[in-house]
């Protein structure tokens, strides 16, 4: 068979009843729209079809924007917020099974003959109306705590790398579903159509002894049309590949050979009805508007130097944590909805010692200067920041151990993350951990039920807010029970 006719008469029921060409399609269309829970009166620029309709919000937002601040590796709680000043009376001696309860291992230390225990050699106060205990390591942040709502009590099923990252993003350890920041475009849409809805930066660490791989798979859109995924901006040079027009090339020949792409985009969609083709128009159509708006909001040199009083000297090198952090405020003030930065090196298995101090330096006073700089501009309240990694790590070492240095495994049973602005409960503790920060002794919180509740927090009841695909509403929380946790909400 002639590809071109197999491609059509393979297209999708969803591309058949796009075309509209009789009443029947138009009701099933409508049925569906329903379905997926878009409200009536709602409308749509009928010349892009793939554009989604708004929709409607289940609750008042509280958040409009999103910055997610992901540690890779999984940071270690007991380091840096989980307190337990017990395990200096344990140092070196066996984890107990008690303890352990046969929880399974990675196999990275599966096979140690023993599982002592490392106590934190950071020490730690209290700080704040809450009294919250920080390490420090993070004199910043702990200047701040009662701006913050602490989750100690997060904890996960995925034990390794790969399917945790995926989990924390997505809701689930399989690649190929939407991430968080990919459903909030898709829910709340543009608020500024010169700029991306949805931007990933990945920031340098100061130390790189043990990187984890990251690539596009963590924003992806998955089943969601592609406009939503997330646009990764460059650490050097310009921000994004072939933002600017090559040598001889003038923005008028740019704009007519766009106007000629779309008129053969528009007859290819005429023919083949594939809604990804509109998907490309519009990409293509940002990426012209983004050739003025980018280099604007990336210019930098034009803060006053009070901003880098407050953010740091390193927010003046492009591809630092604070550089990320000053262009996330940036961007939030001029409408990009969701803003995800990934600060790599966590993976503190040997050298706690000597890593620790550089990653927390790397993020401690951006931190603290993106949420005092968010607060001073009015945007915190609608601003969710949150900040954590994949899973925690183990009390006990990894490796040689002594009281200057040890390792940390993986550790999916505990982890400590927090939230600021976006209408989350500021100065709250939530949660606690057992004396040796491996098990939950109360208010455990799943990804699925933290997912729940970011998504309650931009409006969305995370049973309701879906996408049709392959026969099933498909949601951010899975099928499983989840719950929004009421007691982080302010």
């Amino acid at each position: 068979m002639d590809p071109f006719k197999e491609y059509v008469r393979n297209e999708t029921r969803r591309q058949f009843l796009s075309r509209g060409s009789n009443a029947v399609s138009w009701a099933a269309m409508t049925s569906i729209l329903a379905r997926e829970g878009r409200g009536e009166g709602a409308t749509a620029d009928r010349s892009s079809p793939t554009r989604p309709l708004p929709t409607k919000l289940h609750f008042p937002a509280k958040a409009r924007n999103v910055i997610y601040l992901h540690m890779v590796g999984g940071p270690p709680q007991m380091d840096m917020f989980d307190y337990k000043p017990v395990m200096d009376r344990w140092f070196d001696k066996d984890l107990p099974d008690s303890v352990r309860m046969g929880q399974r291992l990675t196999t990275m230390t599966s096979g140690q003959t023993r599982f002592p225990i490392a106590p934190s050699k950071y020490k730690f106060a209290r700080h704040g109306q809450n009294g919250m205990w920080v390490s420090e390591l993070l004199p910043h942040t702990a200047g701040i705590v009662d701006e913050l709502c602490f989750i100690r009590g997060m904890h996960t099923e995925a034990i390794n790398h790969e399917p945790a990252i995926t989990y924390m993003q997505t809701g689930n350890q399989n690649t190929g579903r939407p991430c968080l920041g990919a459903w909030t475009s898709y829910g709340l849409g543009s608020l500024n159509e010169n700029l991306p809805t949805f931007v990933v930066l990945v920031a340098r660490p100061t130390n790189t002894e043990q990187l984890q791989a990251i690539s596009a798979r963590l924003w992806s859109s998955g089943y969601l049309p592609g406009e939503h995924a997330g646009v990764s901006f460059r650490s050097g040079g310009d921000p994004i590949l072939y933002i600017n027009n090559p040598p001889g090339v003038s923005g008028e020949v740019r704009r007519t050979t766009l106007d000629g792409l779309k008129a053969l985009n528009e007859m290819n969609y005429q023919t083949v009805g594939d809604e990804e083709t509109h998907t490309r128009i519009e990409q293509y159509e940002l990426a012209f508007r983004m050739q003025s708006s980018v280099p604007e909001l990336t210019a930098i040199t034009n803060e006053p130097g009070s901003t880098y009083t407050l953010y740091g000297e390193e927010a003046r090198k492009p591809g630092t944590f604070a550089h990320s952090a000053l262009l996330a405020r940036r961007m939030v003030e001029r409408g990009v909805r969701f803003v995800q930065i990934y600060h790599n090196n966590w993976d503190t298995h040997f050298n706690v010692a000597g890593r620790m101090p550089s990653q927390c330096r790397d993020i401690d006073q951006p931190c603290a200067a993106l949420i005092q700089d968010l607060k001073s501009r009015g945007l915190l309240d609608e601003t969710l920041i949150i900040w954590g990694g994949e899973f925690g790590r183990t009390i006990y070492s990894q490796g040689g151990l002594t009281h200057d240095n040890y390792g940390r495994d993986h550790h999916p049973r505990c982890f400590t993350m927090w939230m600021a602005g976006g209408g989350s409960r500021p100065g709250t503790i939530h949660g606690e951990t057992d004396e040796f920060s491996y098990n939950i002794i109360k208010d455990p919180v799943h990804i699925h039920d933290f997912h729940a509740t970011v998504l309650r927090l931009l409006g969305f009841d995370h049973q309701r807010f879906t996408y049709r695909h392959q026969g099933l509403d498909q949601r951010l929380t899975g099928v499983e029970p989840a719950h929004v946790v009421e007691q982080l909400l302010a």
